[in-house]
């Protein structure tokens, strides 16, 4: 199915939380970050809508301003994402790491045609086929995440990688230091946890 334009009026999720530490330099991580978990059970996802994943693609450089994109293609990036996750998940837990992610990713880094495919047809015989320009933003626009996370995940920087430990927080980020937190809101809140906790387990006088 071809990712083409459509109107879409819905906006796209602002979470109001800065990006987790490290984002900024690996895409692939911001996209790991995409869907947030809140207090209470609920998620702000910013690819939740076509809207809001063309405005995330735009944002990251990954694709031009005036790009439709309909439901197909977010959710081929919130696939995407899944995967992403399932990989970072598997290198912060020490586990191995799963393959169905492994597949979808190195799918996404081989999509990229470097040259148009041969087709045929009863009209035209044999020619060369040309994607939907909709369709080759958003393989070029995978392939370049796809890349970017395995970057993360095998270079230097993929010991610094953890996950947030604030309950209900499910970003990942790279350490800076003594910081493991994905913000200052989050570490407000793991620390206000601790001091609670204190306060219950310590017997009234």
């Amino acid at each position: 199915m071809r990712c083409v334009s459509e109107t879409d009026t819905a906006e796209a999720v602002d979470p109001g939380l800065p990006s987790a530490p490290g984002a900024e330099h690996y895409p692939a991580l911001d996209l790991a970050n995409g869907a947030i978990a809140l207090p209470g059970g609920q998620f702000l996802d910013a690819l939740g809508t076509p809207s809001g994943a063309h405005q995330w693609l735009v944002g990251h450089n990954l694709a031009p301003a005036d790009a439709g994109l309909q439901e197909v293609c977010a959710a081929r990036l919130r696939s995407l994402r899944e995967q992403v996750r399932a990989l970072l998940a598997a290198r912060v837990g020490g586990h191995p790491a799963p393959a169905t992610a492994l597949a979808a990713v190195n799918d996404a880094l081989t999509r990229v045609p470097t040259a148009s495919p041969l087709g045929w047809d009863s009209v035209r015989g044999m020619h060369r086929t040309v994607p939907h320009p909709i369709d080759r933003i958003v393989d070029q626009a995978l392939g370049i995440l796809a890349a970017d996370a395995a970057d993360l995940l095998t270079g230097p920087d993929a010991e610094r990688l953890t996950a947030c430990p604030s309950t209900p927080c499910n970003r990942y980020l790279l350490r800076a230091g003594r910081r493991h937190w994905c913000s200052v809101r989050c570490g407000d809140r793991a620390r206000a946890a601790r001091a609670y906790a204190r306060r219950v387990q310590t017997p009234a006088n």
